[in-house]
């Protein structure tokens, strides 16, 4: 397997608010909604993290964990400007890039453009060439697949940099987390821990097929992980699957006219982003987060490109009212995305983050 390189920005957006104002700095900086409202966390500061606070935490919660926190709500025409400059310093290095999202990236750095043998220099020069242009710290991962970089790149944050030589990926795995696994979240870590499983060693005492029984396909890829087995290739000129946005409300809502009224703004919005992607899509998926948390989606898939904003609301309502508990059951999230899409004109790599309005 060739080396791959797992690059992570350290707190990203709080990041960025922090080194554009240096009264921020040092300081429990939290970026997403009002506390006083419905929002989440998008990024807390490390400061702030002390305090339990995480992404995607309900504000209000990260409010009552750290009273002196300064909430601020996202500018994302700044972090796109910094994301913009990251990016283009990992091509200083190898063409072989593949973005995951604004703040990282996956490199396969085998034939790179210094004809450096070393990985871990690389990873090392990518580092400070980020530190230099942005005034932002990265942390890296260095590994023989994608799989393991990932994991490695949160070893040592904030600014770290650990590697995973092919010789050390079974003593490295066997103590860690299965939480530590991509794509493990609570749900499947209680299910795991009700099988005796708590990490990657425990995992390694379970067949295929049991897997499968408990997980189906990701069953398999539980037990090919748990061997530090990945062959997924870094993927140049990756584009997401889906566009849209989503939006938490002040208060849940229970009126079909009012989630009309809101289903109208989300699909004006995904619609708009779509068109500033050049894409047209055919399949429309419907989310919907209950007062009790419960998320569900329902989707319809139409011959033609869904390019107009009447029609996208009427059929995303028509999901609602039909296919949903709306109108019996409060709803706290509503959110719309596009996908299916056809006659893509390449504008760029970057995976566009269903952020909220």
């Amino acid at each position: 397997m060739p080396p791959i390189i797992h690059i992570d920005m350290d707190a990203f957006y709080a990041a960025v608010e922090q080194r554009d104002n240096p009264e921020l700095r040092g300081k429990p900086v939290i970026v997403g909604g009002s506390p006083t409202g419905r929002g989440v966390v998008s990024t807390a500061s490390y400061e702030a993290r002390k305090f339990g606070v995480h992404s995607a935490m309900p504000a209000g919660q990260a409010k009552k964990l750290c009273p002196q926190g300064i909430f601020l709500k996202p500018n994302f025409e700044k972090y796109e400007t910094a994301s913009r400059q990251i990016h283009s310093i990992f091509r200083q290095y190898t063409d072989i890039v593949e973005p995951v999202s604004l703040d990282e990236a996956y490199l396969d750095v085998s034939k790179n453009k210094l004809n450096l043998d070393d990985p871990v220099m690389i990873a090392r020069l990518i580092k400070q060439s980020i530190r230099a242009v942005t005034r932002l710290t990265a942390s890296a991962g260095v590994a023989p697949n994608k799989f393991l970089a990932k994991i490695a790149s949160d070893m040592k944050k904030p600014d770290g940099l650990f590697v995973v030589t092919p010789d050390e990926v079974e003593n490295f795995l066997e103590p860690l987390p299965v939480r530590k696994i991509p794509g493990v979240g609570p749900v499947t870590e209680k299910k795991l821990t009700r099988l005796g499983i708590e990490t990657c060693g425990t995992l390694l005492s379970k067949s295929k097929e049991e897997l499968r029984k408990h997980f189906g396909k990701f069953g398999i890829d539980l037990w090919e992980m748990a061997r530090g087995i990945d062959a997924s290739p870094v993927i140049v000129g990756w584009k997401a699957k889906q566009i849209g946005c989503e939006e938490t409300f002040e208060k849940d809502l229970l009126s079909l006219e009012d989630l009309k009224r809101e289903l109208k703004l989300l699909a004006a919005e995904t619609l708009s982003r779509a068109r500033e992607d050049k894409k047209s899509g055919r399949t429309l998926t419907l989310k919907v987060k209950y007062a009790d948390f419960t998320v569900i989606t329902r989707s319809e898939t139409v011959t033609h490109p869904l390019e107009d904003t009447e029609e996208i609301a009427a059929r995303a309502f028509s999901l609602l009212r039909k296919k949903t508990e709306a109108g019996r059951r409060k709803i706290r999230l509503l959110g719309i995305s596009l996908s299916g899409f056809a006659g893509e004109k390449k504008r760029g790599n970057f995976q566009p983050e269903l952020f909220s309005f």
